[in-house]
């Protein structure tokens, strides 16, 4: 850890990928002098899911003031002379609230005479881990899950990620919201599901697990969503009382099982023994709960980022930006918003 400001280089880091405004200082690559996060969850739960153009709207209001907010937590006086670079999420995620984020950062970085490094969104849960952990370093598999991604990622070396395998369709943390509307448990699902799962009986219902048994490294959410809504409604018609903490931790034991499945085969495919997990559902007790379980029989270091730090924020961005800027990666003003970034090979 930097302690020394004389040596120390600074980061302003922005996230607007989706619906969350976040704002972060970093020295370094993990030491936090300010982090801020504005969450729309509230603006958005009554519409069962995130509307873009209210996103966009409601990253307008909140970013100039967390900006504000976070440089006075930092102790920023003058930023043109403390502030050594500017990180925002270009990609992949919602066009309009990338937008926010990204001319934000570039009016900024104009302004102060700061450099400017446009960070991949998925490269920044990976580096969530890195900002946490001192010790991690390449190489190391990367599950990567939360409501819009569920990828499987080797990390040969910051820079060099190689996609070992990914959702055909919908992302774990997409169908626990889905699950979670139909139950009538309210937007975003996985807490609330985690929440109820620990008082079920996770062998109360039997679901499908896709694609676990296959030699692919790959998911699918979206047969499982369907056969639990299928079996919710089919409960409601056999009883008057739904037993929702059964259904919400059998619903849970399916995700999870399917995850681990696709670990392990990574872990044999690849004879890497070191994991780290990251996005929202990296918050989840039975997920976290099943890798610590695992991972401690088979002798791998596993790296699990502090609950705060799963979900979409700025640390995450600060500390990838700084690593890729130390890369030698520049953005300059022409940088724009890619919703559909890749950076896997």
């Amino acid at each position: 850890m930097i302690s020394d400001r004389d040596e120390s280089f600074i980061t302003l880091a922005i996230e607007s990928s989706c619906d969350d405004t976040a704002v972060a200082v970093m020295d370094g690559q993990r030491e936090i002098l300010a982090d801020f996060i504005a969450s729309q969850i509230d603006s958005h739960s009554i519409y069962g899911g995130v509307v873009p153009e209210l996103a966009s709207r409601m990253h307008q209001e909140a970013i100039i003031p967390l900006v504000e907010s976070a440089l006075a937590k930092a102790e920023i006086k003058d930023p043109s002379k403390e502030i050594d670079l500017i990180a925002v999420t270009s990609g992949p995620g919602l066009m309009g609230s990338l937008l926010v984020g990204v001319m934000t950062a570039k009016a900024l970085s104009q302004g102060w005479n700061v450099p400017l490094i446009g960070v991949n969104h998925l490269e920044g849960h990976i580096f969530a881990n890195c900002a946490a952990s001192d010790d991690l370093e390449p190489p190391f598999i990367s599950l990567i899950v939360s409501g819009g991604h569920t990828e499987i990622v080797l990390v040969r070396s910051f820079g060099d990620y190689e996609l070992l395998g990914s959702t055909r369709d919908d992302a774990a943390g997409e169908a626990y919201d889905k699950v979670s509307k139909i139950l009538g448990l309210g937007y975003p699902g996985g807490p609330v599901i985690d929440r109820l799962a620990a008082e079920g009986d996770p062998n109360a219902f039997s679901l499908p697990l896709p694609l676990a048994n296959t030699r692919e490294i790959e998911f699918s959410f979206s047969g499982l969503k369907t056969a639990a809504i299928t079996l919710i409604e089919k409960q409601r018609e056999c009883n008057e009382k739904l037993p929702v903490a059964d259904l919400c931790a059998s619903f849970q034991k399916a995700v999870t099982d399917t995850l681990l499945s696709k670990v392990k085969l990574a872990v044999r495919q690849t004879g890497i023994k070191k994991l780290t997990v990251s996005g929202g559902v990296a918050a989840n007790s039975g997920l976290r709960g099943a890798l610590k379980v695992y991972t401690s029989r088979k002798g791998i270091s596993l790296f699990l980022p502090p609950r705060h730090i799963c979900t979409d924020n700025a640390v995450m961005i600060a500390a990838a930006g700084y690593n890729s800027y130390m890369r030698g990666n520049r953005s300059d003003l022409f940088l724009a918003p890619n919703p559909s970034w890749s950076i896997w090979r």
